[in-house]
């Protein structure tokens, strides 16, 4: 995609840059490597495993974004395993979070607690009790769910960090006498083939502008994207009344509410919130992190410029 400036842009004096040429490349090391041999000026979503490597090398650097984007251990709630709550609230129990923070994320994180409103948002319930990384409770209900047999968990490097993820998970349910057939699958179609339709599975969501946004496309009965398929008319309820509640303080406690329930009885596991890491030659100026995304919230091309 080749975007050029718009001279009668409503913000005086910008864009900077005559013209953006945008190119997609799926693959994590090859993005790199087009930044690195001097083929691009900026990149999003560099392995934090390839950090090291971009500050190492004179003329390129990384900007870190925490956001509240999150990859996702999903369970159907409507077919297979996930219709039995104690198999949901066991797997919960699995994500071992410290572990994935340092071992998979190298730190580029932050630890959740199974709902999707980050502690970057005005509404995030911070009193909301942490979910403990707990094998005695999650062989407890995993047997209460009679789980026999092997558990397929499909993912793919699509998911951001989910292969990691599920790997991790897969030692941890060994310890608990539960085996999980992991089933990688390719980043081409996955979203279309495998996500919403895996009966457990992982999927990734990018940060949102609000906790209203996320509610309503994620966790809302009717909603097209709500990977679960959780309904719980309540929640349906105080979600439409918190967008006309004028008083802040009653608001918050509405989304207070609504982070409890989905972190109790939605079929969703989120383990961690994930930085956005931006790699960028120091040519270019500019930049500086924006927590709704990476590449300064999406909004990259009005700031920047090259320094010649």
């Amino acid at each position: 995609t080749l975007v050029v400036r718009n001279d009668a842009y409503w913000k005086p004096g910008k864009p900077y840059l005559d013209e953006i040429e945008l190119i997609g490349i799926a693959d994590d090391s090859a993005r790199l490597n087009a930044l690195l041999s001097g083929g691009m000026d900026l990149v999003a979503m560099v392995n934090p495993r390839s950090v090291s490597r971009v500050k190492g090398t004179p003329g390129y650097a990384i900007m870190t974004t925490q956001s509240g984007q999150y990859s996702d251990l999903i369970m159907r709630k409507d077919v297979g395993p996930g219709t039995n709550p104690d198999f949901i609230l066991g797997m919960k129990y699995l994500l071992d979070r410290q572990q994935m923070k340092q071992a998979i994320a190298l730190g580029n994180a932050v630890v959740a607690n199974d709902q999707p409103i980050d502690p970057t948002n005005r509404f995030y319930f911070k009193d909301l009790p942490q979910r403990p990384f707990d094998p005695e409770k999650a062989k407890f209900h995993l047997r209460k769910a009679g789980v026999s047999g092997k558990v397929q968990v499909v993912t793919s490097p699509a998911a951001l960090y989910s292969v990691e993820t599920a790997l991790v998970l897969q030692q941890a349910a060994q310890r608990v006498g539960v085996e999980l057939d992991i089933k990688r699958m390719p980043v081409d179609g996955y979203w279309s083939n495998h996500w919403l339709n895996s009966h457990v599975g992982f999927g990734n969501v990018n940060p949102r502008p609000s906790a209203d946004t996320i509610f309503t496309q994620f966790f809302k009965s009717d909603a097209p994207w709500n990977e679960s398929r959780w309904k719980n008319p309540k929640f349906d309820q105080l979600l439409v009344a918190a967008r006309g509640e004028t008083d802040f303080a009653k608001r918050k406690q509405m989304y207070a509410d609504m982070q409890t329930m989905v972190h109790e009885e939605a079929g969703i596991g989120i383990p961690l919130f994930l930085s956005s890491i931006d790699a960028h030659t120091t040519k270019l100026k500019g930049l500086s992190p924006i927590p709704l995304g990476g590449l300064m919230g999406y909004m990259f091309a009005e700031n920047v410029w090259i320094d010649a």
